[in-house]
């Protein structure tokens, strides 16, 4: 029987950083840009360094950011998790325009970081 967690893909697949405001965010994707040459994308609350950075313009989920683990079902990793003992935000669902679910946080926070899951 082949793994559970390899069923379900988890990867890390970004981080993010919380800016104070828009300007420190806009300032941090400078420096990925300047340094490294990522290249950055803005969106209406964050800027993405690349694939893999997400710098917020203001203080978003968790202490010190969030860390975002696909999932090739999302529904499977929830109940998976669940299994384990974590409890998730339901305030936290975010959906697509089809109605399916595509984001959840978990309730804990690791090391200062909120987690959420992302279907892929």
């Amino acid at each position: 029987m082949s793994d559970i967690k390899e069923e379900l893909g988890f990867e890390v697949i970004h981080f993010g950083i919380n800016c104070i405001d828009e300007e420190n965010a806009r300032r941090a994707a400078g420096f990925f840009s300047d340094v490294f040459g990522l290249s950055a994308k803005e969106g209406k609350d964050s800027i993405f360094s690349g694939s893999s950075i997400e710098i917020m313009k203001g203080a978003g989920r968790g202490r010190c950011g969030h860390i975002a683990i696909s999932t090739k079902d999302i529904h499977r990793a929830r109940e998976y998790l669940e299994s384990l003992g974590l409890e998730f935000d339901p305030e936290s669902k975010k959906y697509d325009s089809e109605g399916n679910l595509i984001v959840i946080y978990l309730k804990k926070e690791i090391a200062g970081f909120a987690v959420h899951l992302l279907q892929i």
